[in-house]
């Protein structure tokens, strides 16, 4: 074998500690960041509150008198650093903020937190080896779980929110959504109840006794399930009392709601991150600076920081200075996005802030990402868990995404706006003469607005809207 040498570049991107604390910080809702905040003031002598915002920018980049510009070791998250906010490619949820030999990597590092259904399954997701791609697919079905756990939102819909650049397709969320199922609970993120019990069912090893029975007995009309009933379901599935009262005991073990279990849920109060209002006519966003506490340099900490002096004391002060420093940073670099993403949204969904849910605009974060020229992973981050009050009520970020429906005119139509419409129709309906999907579906092409029949069913049972049967019965 012939040896040689060759020269290949490459470029790689460097996780350094202070853009892994600006991309954490970028996730963080208004309450988990003021704890944040509070516990930097609390361990860092370098940080004080900055109760004068006027002088914020001086503040910040105040530094101990004759003390030389800072060497390239020391260098903060800034211009001539790496952005937080342009990258996003290969940096996960999951990426943890340790440095490497930093601490223990056992697995007793992650357990498992209490708190909601969606909480244990993104721990879940952060200890596994999807990618970054798959990750994003994932959080995108979390966050449609019902509080049943059933994922109740149709896929289309779902890859329409995720971007649909041709980089993800419905295989790529059908794989992931089969993942999702097989973790703890399983059965999650099933459509139904007798979806979710078949999942369980077939995660049985294939000898467990009456599973084939169960199987088929969990696709029969579950009325007949009732001792009164049970002789017609032995007689359909071709069985003996003995061994359908063993199927049967195994459903049992079931879980038709795999979510319920986790209805204990924390308390939030939600803390508007930032606010629109109009102004001389134009809508205008301002940051709520409760969400985002302000905070500065202590001069005088920071004068006793000795030049050449390699004792321990001043050495921890310098460590200080510049963990104050890449903080400082940080929360500049979080404001500005967050300030530049809620102008890009207020600006696409000015018809909504004035007239309502009808005037939603199709909407993706793809949409945004290139809008702002910021990668569509930094967008996602700076507008999960994230709030903006408006005219229209206190609303997370996320009800501004939607995805869009072609109209008549060879326009766009948003499925919120769709929604709307159809609550509305359903509202002025005549209780006797309730509306079927197929006159919804016409009378939303009267509008311009050309759906499928299905499509409007799906629609109305998301919203938890009854057929127009049940609707004339319980009516």
């Amino acid at each position: 074998m012939k040896q040689s040498l060759e020269l290949r570049a490459s470029q790689q991107l460097t996780m350094t500690p202070q853009l892994q604390q600006a991309i954490r910080l970028l996730q963080l809702p208004a309450a988990e960041l003021s704890l944040e905040i509070r516990e930097a003031l609390e361990s860092n002598v370098m940080l004080e509150p900055d109760d004068d915002t006027d002088t914020a920018a001086a503040d910040e980049q105040s530094e101990a008198p004759g003390e030389p510009a800072v060497d390239p070791s020391e260098a903060v998250l800034g211009s001539s650093a790496t952005d937080a906010t342009q990258f996003g490619e290969g940096i996960t949820v999951a990426d943890h903020w340790d440095e490497p030999g930093s601490g223990d990597d056992s697995l007793d590092r992650h357990a498992a937190p209490s708190g909601s259904l969606q909480d244990h399954l993104q721990w879940q997701v952060d200890l596994s080896s999807l990618g970054e791609r798959d990750r994003r697919i994932a959080a995108a079905l979390i966050d449609a779980l019902d509080e049943r756990g059933h994922l109740t939102e149709p896929l289309a819909d779902l890859l329409e929110t995720l971007g649909g650049d041709g980089d993800i397709d419905e295989d790529d969320v059908n794989a992931v959504l089969t993942i999702l199922q097989h973790m703890d609970p399983i059965g999650v993120a099933a459509s139904d109840a007798r979806q979710a019990l078949r999942i369980q069912i077939d995660a049985m090893p294939s000898g467990t006794p009456g599973r084939a029975v169960a199987r088929r007995a969990i696709d029969a009309d579950w009325k007949l399930f009732g001792s009164a009933q049970q002789s017609v379901l032995r007689d359909r599935l071709g069985v003996d009392q003995a061994t359908l009262d063993e199927a049967l005991r195994l459903i049992r073990q079931l879980d038709p709601h795999p979510g319920s279990r986790f209805g204990e849920t924390r308390t939030e109060y939600v803390v508007p991150d930032c606010r629109v209002r109009r102004v001389n006519g134009r809508w205008q966003v301002e940051i709520n600076p409760e969400a985002s506490p302000r905070i500065r340099v202590n001069d005088y900490y920071a004068s006793l920081i000795r030049r050449g002096d390699g004792s321990r004391d001043n050495s921890l002060l310098r460590e200080h200075l510049q963990e104050a420093r890449w903080l400082i940073k940080s929360l500049q670099s979080r404001g500005e996005t967050l300030q530049r993403v809620a102008e890009c949204i207020v600006e696409r969904q000015q018809g909504f802030l004035e007239y309502g849910e009808e005037s939603m605009q199709p909407l993706v974060l793809r949409d945004v990402a290139e809008a702002i020229d910021m990668h569509e992973s930094t967008v996602s981050r700076i507008t999960s868990r994230k709030y903006i009050l408006t005219p229209q009520g206190t609303l997370e970020f996320k009800q501004f995404f939607s995805s869009h429906v072609p109209t008549a005119d060879g326009g766009e139509c948003s499925a919120t706006a769709i929604r709307a419409r159809i609550r509305r129709q359903i509202a002025a309906e005549k209780p006797a003469r309730p509306l079927s999907d197929s006159r919804l579906t016409e009378m939303l092409r009267d509008e311009g607005i050309h759906v499928a029949r299905r499509t409007v069913a799906k629609y109305r049972e998301v919203m938890g809207i009854a057929s127009s049967t049940e609707r004339k019965r319980l009516g």
